[in-house]
């Protein structure tokens, strides 16, 4: 219920599933202290702030000695929302959104080309988002559709 509102309050929460408020501000206060709940946040329309260009980018890297100054220059980049470190041809993989094709053009050329250790990157641009969600069921799945 949270991950579908997480300004639902404690008592709303407690009648849903049949607990007391003190018994639900105790598991929830847990599931923080355990580090399941890792924050709170706010879904906002990149779109409706001026960022209409969402795009995947794989990043090869030439040896791993290079992973380190790659992960901290990539965490100080506000266009880019995630970045995993990947299994296969590429070494990360990054989620951006960026304002236009000109400044996902200057990330790409400006930053992430100029970090040492890149040797290559390919880019998709996303047309249409048919499913983004950000939460996973209590037996592990990330199924977001089901309630």
């Amino acid at each position: 219920m949270l991950q579908r509102d997480g300004r639902a309050t404690q008592l709303e929460l407690a009648k849903a599933v049949g607990l007391s408020q003190p018994a639900v501000a105790e598991r929830i206060r847990k599931l923080e202290e355990r580090g399941v709940i890792t924050g709170y946040a706010a879904r906002v329309d990149a779109a409706m702030l001026g960022l209409d260009i969402t795009a995947f980018i794989g990043v090869g890297i030439e040896h791993p000695k290079f992973f380190e100054r790659f992960t901290k220059t990539v965490r100080g980049l506000p266009e880019v929302l995630e970045c995993h470190r990947v299994a296969g041809e590429d070494s990360y993989f990054l989620k951006v959104k960026a304002r236009n094709t000109r400044a996902l053009d200057r990330l790409l050329v400006e930053v992430l080309r100029t970090i040492p250790g890149v040797t290559r990157t390919h880019t998709t641009i996303v047309l249409t988002s048919v499913k983004e969600e950000t939460w996973i069921l209590p037996d592990g799945s990330a199924e977001g559709d089901r309630p």
